[in-house]
């Protein structure tokens, strides 16, 4: 669905590039530099102390053949080398950190209620590069402990909620330091199942449907992604280790994972800030590797700790920091708060409308 009055660019490697209409941003360079490390220092404060979460290291590298790196939707290719000093080992540049934190919370100690969150740095050179995405990913990923009566619906909405409310309060932190930047984040987050928006928006695609019920209440969660729908197709794609889409919620839905996605008033579109879901418990993770055909996963070493009992049920996800700042400093492209690689042509563009990347 193309907003009204913007261009989009097909031609050359800015394939999808958003234009808005006589865009000016809000805050030069320095101001902007400023701001991200406001909301990045507050920001994660606050979802520490929300989800009672605390700081831990995370790694760049996994070690391939474990299954510890995120496989995505389970196409994307990670950055990989062989490592000399491990006569030949191939190493993974991570590409989230969705397994590894789980296995953090077991070999930590991480009591029930608790969790971690660090500072993900990821690799995605699969991406296809517009004004959201880059080659480059940075995310708050966090994992908490959950008990099998926490794995609902409701526990999940809850989660949810604690994590909006941060979002929130930094966003009028923004306005506090920024006057300019007026705060648009209604008080509520809404929720809402897929399967919904299927029924109400039968003869759209997802990301048109998320458009739409977005544009209608500014924040909503989007419920139940990775299984099949109604019509016989996913709202998204889910890889089958993690996040559980397969447990029933009733009335014929599924899923306990969903995305936190925000109207976007600069790019007139809907945007998604994170990703989250409760984690697959045994039932879950055998039953979605034999949906994706891939049952051989069970071997690796991160799926037979959690057949194993070795790992404790959690909910986690990603947070995007560009994301998030790019959102609450009212910016048209990522690249004006990270330094990335883009085609020369996007560069080109984007300066001629006033976009400037880092």
């Amino acid at each position: 669905m193309q907003p009204k009055n913007f261009k989009f660019m097909y031609k050359g490697s800015d394939k999808g590039l958003l234009l808005p209409p006589n865009y000016k941003p809000l805050l030069d360079v320095k101001q902007t530099e400023k701001a991200i490390k406001l909301v990045k220092d507050y920001f994660q404060s606050n979802l520490s102390s929300e989800l009672r979460l605390r700081r831990v290291t995370a790694p760049l590298l996994v070690q391939h053949g474990t299954g510890v790196n995120d496989d995505l939707n389970g196409i994307e290719r990670p950055v990989s080398f062989p490592i000399k000093a491990l006569n030949g080992v191939v190493g993974e540049v991570v590409q989230s950190l969705a397994k590894w934190k789980r296995i953090a919370l077991a070999d930590y100690g991480i009591e029930h209620g608790f969790g971690i969150y660090t500072d993900m740095n990821a690799i995605r050179p699969d991406e296809d590069l517009d004004n959201l995405h880059s080659l480059y990913v940075d995310q708050w990923d966090w994992e908490k402990h959950i008990s099998k009566e926490e794995r609902t619906v409701e526990f999940l909405k809850s989660v949810v909620r604690k994590i909006y409310a941060a979002m929130k309060r930094t966003e009028y932190l923004i306005y506090e330091s920024y006057s300019n930047i007026v705060p648009v984040l209604p008080e509520e987050i809404t929720f809402v199942h897929s399967e919904d928006l299927l029924k109400e928006f039968p003869n759209l695609s997802p990301a048109e449907r998320e458009d739409e019920i977005v544009k209608r209440h500014k924040a909503v969660f989007v419920i139940g992604i990775g299984a099949t729908l109604a019509d016989g197709k996913e709202h998204d794609g889910r890889a089958a280790d993690y996040d559980d889409w397969t447990t029933p919620t009733g009335n014929g839905k599924k899923g306990l994972n969903g995305d936190i996605l925000v109207w976007n008033e600069v790019l007139d579109r809907s945007f998604e800030l994170s990703s989250m879901g409760i984690r697959v418990d045994k039932t879950a993770l055998l039953e979605q590797l034999k949906i994706r055909n891939c049952e051989e996963r069970k071997n690796l070493m991160f799926h037979q700790r959690l057949l194993n009992d070795e790992l404790p049920l959690s909910i986690g996800g990603g947070i995007g920091q560009s994301r998030l700042c790019m959102f609450l400093l009212r910016k048209a492209h990522i690249g004006e708060i990270q330094t990335s690689i883009w085609p020369l042509e996007m560069i080109k563009t984007c300066k001629e409308n006033n976009i400037f990347l880092l």
